[in-house]
């Protein structure tokens, strides 16, 4: 399942993430572990869009780094 292999690379992930959502501090995403919900949660207060937004970027990277 995708989420489970974010999971799990997440910490390497984490600096392209940044680099995504410059706004989001490192241990902000550090502390999301990969949780899409969690990560969209963060993305949604910080960037003032609609969760389905938000959903719809983690989901997006999610798929782009499947093979990074």
């Amino acid at each position: 399942m995708l989420a489970d292999i974010i999971k799990s690379k997440w910490r390497e992930l984490v600096g392209t993430a940044r680099i995504v959502w410059d706004e989001l501090t490192v241990a902000e995403l550090i502390s999301s572990e990969g949780d899409a919900q969690k990560l969209a949660n963060l993305i949604q207060e910080r960037y003032e869009m609609t969760h389905e937004e938000a959903e719809k970027q983690v989901i997006s990277f999610f798929e782009r780094s499947r093979t990074l």
